[in-house]
């Protein structure tokens, strides 16, 4: 048996899926593969339902402050048949934490340092205090949710992780990301490939304009399996080819800024229909500022043509080259080497016979050379805004790599 996780997210909280993700690359790097996340409200029979009863690891990520946490203790003392105790390692360290931030001890202090008998506490500076505890076959982890939270995961959980999957076998996974394909593409190039093979299991994920190959390898030992995941990734990833723009958790946007810096690369952006989201993805990327130089959220026609130079008479009728014209101007505007320019109808009002919602050109210029081409997307205002984006660094990345 090898071993495997689950991660249950508690409480409604903005963005769930990050932090849950940086707790799947963790667990994966320590040989533990995911195989389910669950978001639940803060309410005892649902977590209890989503805790289930299987062999595993079972990760609990919850918010800092409100109800979330006495739910949490008093749900996996119940789970596991263990008795709610004053544990005073906790007690100690929620007293340390609020003497550094110069804050009365809450009254209900002694409360918020009950565990379930038997649990380990985990404590990094200036974080919420985790812990853990194991029960027969079944090991727990409880995570805050904070900006501290790679730092537990580092400390704490990554190596628990590791000794407790140490005696139940090693599943090692890889995501290979692909863009510009659709999922039926993908599937056909890998009909040799898909499902298991006695070493690795291949399957396909769509995922937001992309389509994801997820590579998983188990073996008793992680040199097995990592021997048997690099031997899959090799044969898939020549399938593949340029099609396959990064792995795990490398982004269109973090892959093409790396290309950009590379090349020491400088580039604009002029948006209409994607209303800046192009830019705001190349700028969530930590150290954009070294290739981004400027975005222009040219919206309507008018600003076209006084922020862009872009003549009146290609807005009306010329979809390709007023992309074009956009990526000249802001382009020219920055004194940038390349320059992307997304405009169409994201809808869900505004096409025509000739230019149906969902209509987009991407303009794109490299070192003086400029190009468009014409996509036809589908699914509402949000899906086509971030279909655009993608084919606007797809478009980008596949330059710069030819």
């Amino acid at each position: 048996m090898t071993a495997t996780a689950q991660i249950v997210t508690v409480g409604a909280m903005p963005t769930p899926g990050a932090d849950g993700a940086a707790v799947a690359a963790a667990l994966g790097a320590a040989g533990v593969a995911v195989v389910s996340r669950a978001f639940v409200e803060d309410d005892e029979p649902a977590l209890e339902r989503a805790l289930g009863s299987d062999d595993v690891l079972t990760v609990v990520l919850m918010g800092g402050s409100g109800s979330a946490g006495d739910i949490v203790r008093r749900v996996l003392a119940r789970v596991t048949g263990t008795r709610l105790v004053l544990n005073e390692r906790l007690l100690t360290t929620l007293q340390e934490r609020h003497r550094r931030l110069d804050r009365p001890l809450p009254r209900r202090a002694g409360r918020l340092a009950l565990l379930p008998q038997g649990a380990t506490v985990w404590v990094t500076p200036d974080a919420e205090a985790g812990w853990a505890m194991e029960n027969g076959r079944r090991a727990f982890a409880v995570l805050t949710r904070d900006a501290t939270l790679p730092a537990m995961i580092a400390r704490h959980l990554t190596p628990f992780a590791r000794e407790w999957a140490g005696t139940r076998g090693t599943t090692v996974v890889r995501t290979l990301r692909t863009a510009g394909l659709a999922a039926a593409d993908v599937e056909e190039r890998l009909v040799d490939w898909l499902g298991p093979d006695g070493e690795a299991t291949v399957s396909t994920i769509p995922a937001d304009g992309e389509v994801w190959v997820r590579l998983r390898a188990r073996a008793s030992t992680p040199a097995d399996a990592a021997k048997s995941l690099e031997k899959a990734e090799t044969g898939v990833g020549a399938i593949l080819g340029d099609d396959c723009y990064g792995r795990d958790g490398e982004t269109l946007e973090l892959v093409v800024g790396r290309m950009l810096l590379e090349r020491r690369l400088t580039l604009a952006v002029a948006e209409a229909c994607t209303g800046g989201l192009l830019g705001h993805r190349l700028t969530s990327v930590p150290g954009a500022s070294a290739y981004f130089e400027r975005g222009v959220l040219a919206y309507s026609q008018r600003a076209k043509e006084e922020l862009l130079g872009v003549p009146g008479s290609l807005l009306r009728a010329h979809g390709g080259q007023c992309a074009e014209a956009m990526a000249r101007g802001v382009a020219t505007l920055a004194g940038a080497s390349c320059a992307l320019a997304v405009t169409g109808i994201a809808g869900p009002d505004g096409g025509t016979p000739t230019k149906p919602v969902g209509s987009v050109f991407v303009g794109l210029l490299l070192e003086g050379e400029v190009t468009a081409r014409r996509f036809q997307f589908s699914g509402d205002r949000a899906a086509v805004k971030w279909q655009s984006t993608q084919a606007a660094l797809d478009m980008l990345r596949r330059s710069l790599r030819a």
